[in-house]
């Protein structure tokens, strides 16, 4: 699976927002979907403090990960995709 990427720094904090949802969209297999994604971009040598997925639901975007970085880009939306994962 191949996955767009958001990997930007602010205030001091490395964070990450892919561009994924769980296939069976529940919060346990977001969860388990996002652990996969860090621990990708981390063997690619991105340092991660925290993530979140962007994913389209009912029509809109929605986010899902550290409760900061939600509320973060509940109000900027989904930033530029910077690289690529292949999962």
């Amino acid at each position: 699976m191949r996955v767009e990427m958001a990997h930007l720094r602010d205030q001091g904090i490395n964070f990450a927002v892919f561009g994924a949802d769980a296939t069976n969209h529940t919060d346990a297999g977001r969860e388990t979907l996002l652990a996969q994604l860090v621990d990708a971009a981390r063997r690619n040598r991105l340092r991660v403090d925290k993530a979140a997925l962007a994913f389209q639901e009912s029509g809109r975007i929605s986010f899902f990960g550290s409760a900061d970085l939600v509320k973060y880009l509940a109000s900027r939306g989904v930033p530029r995709w910077t690289h690529t994962l292949d999962v």
